[in-house]
C-alpha cells in the first residue's frame, strides 16, 4: 500500500475518533448546547437520604428531568434539591415532589405528581409540596425495639 494512503486512513480514523468523542461529551454528558433545554426548580425536603446528583425526575413513570444538585439550605436546615426539568414539560405551581425508590433497595429518584393549577412554575421557583423519602432503617429499628418492650 502506498505511504500516502496509509497516512490518509490514519488521519481519517483520528478525525472520526475526535468527532465521536465530541458527540459523547455533548450528548451523553449533557454539556454545551443542551443546557438551554431545561429549566431549574427547587424543592426543600426534610430527608433525601440516598438521593444523588444525576438521579431521574419522573412524572407518571416518564423521565422529565434530572436532579442537578443536592445541598443543605443553611437558613431552613433542610435539604435543597435543584431539579432540571425539560422545557417542554411545564409544571403547575401545586405539583407534589416525592422522593421515591425504584424497587425495594433500588436507586432514589424524584416523582412529580401533577397539580391542577393554571399557574405554572417559572425557572428558579420553588415546589412547595414535597414528601421526603421513607427511611426503611428507622422503621425496622422501631419494629424491632417495640417488639422487645411487649
Amino acid at each position: 500500500m502506498n505511504k500516502r494512503k496509509i497516512e490518509f486512513y490514519v488521519g481519517l480514523f483520528v478525525v472520526l475518533g475526535l468527532i465521536c468523542t465530541l458527540y459523547l461529551f455533548v450528548v451523553l454528558g449533557e454539556i454545551g448546547f443542551l443546557r438551554d433545554t431545561r429549566y431549574p426548580v427547587y424543592g426543600f425536603f426534610t430527608s433525601v437520604s440516598g438521593l444523588k446528583k444525576g438521579a431521574r425526575v419522573e412524572m407518571a413513570g416518564v423521565e422529565i428531568g434530572i436532579v442537578s444538585n443536592v445541598i443543605i439550605d443553611k437558613e431552613r436546615l433542610l435539604a435543597k434539591v435543584e431539579l432540571s426539568i425539560d422545557k417542554n414539560m411545564p409544571l403547575s405551581e401545586d405539583v407534589i415532589a416525592s422522593v421515591k425508590t425504584s424497587g425495594i433497595i433500588g436507586q432514589k429518584y424524584i416523582d412529580i405528581a401533577p397539580g391542577g393549577s393554571d399557574l405554572m412554575l417559572e425557572p428558579g421557583q420553588e415546589i412547595y409540596n414535597t414528601e421526603s423519602s421513607l427511611d426503611i432503617e428507622s422503621l425496622v429499628r422501631k419494629l424491632i425495639f417495640n417488639k422487645d418492650k411487649n
